[in-house]
């Protein structure tokens, strides 16, 4: 028999398993792709209700989740969140290499991948907030210094980051969350 008083907690948690059940199907209905040329492909785009439900049910611990989100010539890395919380809460970060180097440390120009080669990969981040502001000239924005010590790589596609209406310009700074 069903206890009739649940927590909301419980409730929300049966409604993100519920969406996930479901998620293959409406995956299969709702798919289509946000262009944004090579590395700007911002991959498949679930319903908003899926996205919260795949937040909702992720693994939590002592990390963040981060997009990376790359423009040229700008020096920030990418959007960093707690695990559960929306993409609205997350915040653009420079990071401190001084004891890890970032996922895309590579050449700039040359053969093979170059820097930024992973936009829009999703990666589990470990570290932490310095409390330090820095200046991103190219962007003109003020942004939080992130330590880095470690990363690892959880989707090479993981699809819209704020909303399934995203465009990706990598030439200017175009995906912010809504701030409410």
């Amino acid at each position: 028999m069903l206890d009739p008083v649940r927590s909301t907690e419980e409730i929300l948690l049966m409604r993100a398993l519920y969406l996930l059940a479901l998620a293959p199907l409406l995956l299969v209905s709702c798919s289509s792709s946000i262009s944004g040329g090579g590395a700007g492909n911002m991959g498949t785009q679930p319903p908003p209700e899926i996205r919260s439900a795949q937040i909702a049910a992720e693994a939590r611990g002592d990390f963040f989740y981060g997009r990376r989100y790359f423009v040229n010539k700008t020096r920030f890395w990418g959007y960093l969140r707690k695990p559960g919380q929306s993409a609205q809460n997350a915040k653009l970060v420079i990071f401190n290499e001084s004891q890890k180097r970032n996922p895309d440390r590579l050449p700039e120009a040359g053969g093979g991948k170059n820097y930024g080669f992973d936009q829009n990969y999703e990666y589990k981040i470990y570290g932490r907030y310095t409390g330090r502001k820095l200046y991103e000239p190219n962007s003109n924005q003020i942004l939080p210094e992130f330590l880095l010590t470690n990363y690892e790589l959880v989707s090479t596609n993981p699809g819209w980051l704020f909303s399934p209406s995203d465009r990706y310009d990598p030439t200017r700074v175009t995906l912010v969350p809504k701030r409410f």
